[in-house]
């Protein structure tokens, strides 16, 4: 059972819903439609892809490198391809928005391994954040669907306390524009290996963590649904299985006109993502 922190109704008037997400407030949605279906369709292209019935075994049975290279041309797939970004449509507006009103960054595959915190390359997984500080807007919302029901140790914390108070990081280091010269095949995993990169990963300096952790479990196909300035971390784990999970990003464009978003606290990052998002 999580805690009352994580809301699973949402508000019928969007705006509400939006507004709430700014000052802090965590939606895990129940699945619907649109989120089991693009769960299922992702799944057959992983298990295609993968030659795989059991996905979630795929790192005992293929190399790093195999896997990489496997995972990454299905990362394309999802970003990329017309037919996911009219899914990120359909998951909205089943959730109330106005798909008309909505620029939104695509699905992001993510696959976070057992024992992938003691691989070097994938250290910025781990790196406590918020999503803001990749120069993202404050009105930004985060939509995640898990692939499979996790436990609290698969998924990531919410540090709520920190949501407007300012915590030691580097977020002046990154700076869009150097981030994207680097090539547009990291803008769909912003995950790099071996790729001569420059552009570097902000995370937080801070020495100690905040007492207040809020995790949770889920369901596959459930919609987490947050601010990009809420302060998180993904959580290392030894379970004999990968977690996968998509994720994007929305802006409602009435509220960047409104001014409407979550509180800077220390937000210090370059340049805007807005532009590149798919606009209505």
């Amino acid at each position: 059972m999580n805690s009352p922190f994580f809301q699973t109704v949402l508000p019928a008037d969007n705006l509400t819903m939006r507004q709430q997400v700014f000052d802090g407030a965590v939606f895990l949605k129940p699945a619907d439609a649109s989120s089991k279906s693009l769960v299922a369709r992702v799944i057959g292209l992983m298990q295609e892809h993968l030659g795989l019935e059991d996905i979630r075994s795929a790192h005992l049975h293929l190399s790093a490198e195999e896997m990489f290279s496997r995972i990454g041309a299905l990362r394309r797939i999802v970003y990329l391809d017309a037919e996911f970004h009219q899914r990120v449509r359909d998951v909205v507006a089943e959730c109330g928005l106005d798909p008309a009103r909505v620029a939104f960054d695509p699905i992001r595959l993510r696959v976070v391994q057992p024992g992938g915190h003691r691989n070097p390359l994938a250290a910025p997984v781990y790196y406590p954040h918020r999503d803001t500080w990749y120069a993202h807007s404050q009105s930004m919302i985060v939509w995640w669907v898990p692939l499979h029901d996790l436990q609290p140790e698969e998924t990531f914390v919410f540090y709520p306390d920190q949501l407007a108070q300012p915590v030691a990081n580097d977020s002046e280091i990154f700076d869009y524009s150097d981030w994207i010269k680097d090539g547009p095949a990291l803008k769909i995993g912003w995950q790099k290996r071996d790729s001569g990169v420059t552009a570097k990963y902000p995370g937080s300096l801070e020495k100690t963590m905040p007492a207040h952790a809020e995790g949770f479990s889920c369901r596959a196909g459930e919609h987490l649904i947050f601010s990009g300035a809420h302060y998180h971390k993904t959580l290392p784990h030894d379970l004999e299985r990968t977690r996968y999970s998509l994720d994007f990003r929305v802006v409602h464009l009435d509220d960047v006109a409104a001014g409407r978003g979550a509180p800077n606290a220390d937000n210090r990052s370059r340049g805007s993502t807005l532009p590149d998002y798919v606009q209505p």
